[in-house]
């Protein structure tokens, strides 16, 4: 039985590439690269996987239009996925007192990411509309 755990050990072995999928109006399959990582979702506080997405990105309209999303890591002949309701977190979605900034930092942190110069990943984040995607963990499968 895969679980969180071992998606964090996958999503540690390369920066945390992986694969997340939705569908389309027609039920047609989505799938797109992204570097996400274990964390908990900052409303709910359940367990998640998240990444980070500009504001304009098809993946996100359909997340926004599905509520669901699956993410896949794989290294070798391991892997583990973790599907579930899917949501969107901008800064109006964020209790009172919290900032979209350091939810992001910490979203591309958690995904392996690290930065030499964080006001100006704060500088892009913002201006590319970016949102922080969290996929609760429903149900996790592999082979880990």
């Amino acid at each position: 039985m895969t679980t969180l755990d071992d998606i964090r050990r996958l999503s540690s072995t390369e920066v945390g590439l992986c694969v997340a999928a939705t569908t389309r109006a027609d039920g047609s399959v989505h799938t797109s690269v992204v570097n996400a990582g274990a964390i908990a979702h900052p409303i709910t506080g359940a367990d998640a996987v998240a990444f980070v997405a500009r504001g304009d990105a098809l993946k996100v309209k359909l997340i926004a239009r599905s509520g669901r999303a699956s993410i896949t890591f794989r290294r070798g002949w391991r892997w583990g996925a973790v599907e579930g309701p899917a949501s969107l977190v901008t800064a109006t979605d964020l209790p009172a007192g919290q900032e979209l900034a350091p939810l992001l930092r910490a979203v591309f942190a958690a995904a392996g990411g690290t930065h030499d110069d964080w006001d100006e990943f704060d500088r892009v984040m913002a201006a590319e509309n970016r949102v922080a995607v969290f996929v609760t963990t429903e149900r996790i499968t592999g082979q880990a």
